[in-house]
């Protein structure tokens, strides 16, 4: 559905600013749409990435400071997604031998599993939702949203 359609809107002042609008409203609708697809394994959008990452970094731990850095949404606060991995297990986190004042945080074996489930049904979401784009497409769009950010 073209975005005017989506939001009601018969034009933009010019095709920069309906790409902006476009943009932001695709990025709300994937998460809003990507959230539904994590609900059944009890983790956010954000919970997830955080897991993403650490399986990335496995067996070694990373810090807060390394997870923030590396988080698709900067805005989210990575302590707080912390904890509650923590209170759900997905997580370990210990003071860094090195630095008191430092927390290192591992994925644990159950957020290892949760993680490999959730990964495979995002994948096939991916999938789904970009059925109507060609492989060429795909690589395209990916392209111009890389030279987008410079």
């Amino acid at each position: 559905m073209k975005i005017e359609d989506e939001i009601k809107q018969k034009s933009f002042s010019n095709p920069y600013v309906k790409a902006h609008v476009n943009i932001l409203f695709t990025s709300s609708w994937l998460s809003y749409s990507s959230a539904k697809e994590l609900k059944p394994f009890g983790i956010s959008v954000h919970q997830f990435n955080i897991l993403r990452i650490l399986r990335g970094m496995y067996p070694n731990p990373g810090s807060i400071k390394e997870l923030t850095e590396r988080m698709i949404d900067k805005t989210s606060n990575a302590s707080r997604l912390v904890d509650k991995l923590i209170s759900k297990k997905l997580v370990q986190k210990a003071k860094c031998s090195e630095d008191n004042r430092r927390a290192e945080v591992i994925i644990t074996e159950e957020g290892l599993s949760i993680l490999e489930k959730a990964s495979k049904e995002m994948d096939e979401f991916a999938g789904k939702i970009s059925q109507n784009l060609s492989n060429e497409e795909v690589i395209q769009l990916n392209d111009l949203l890389d030279k987008m950010r410079g």
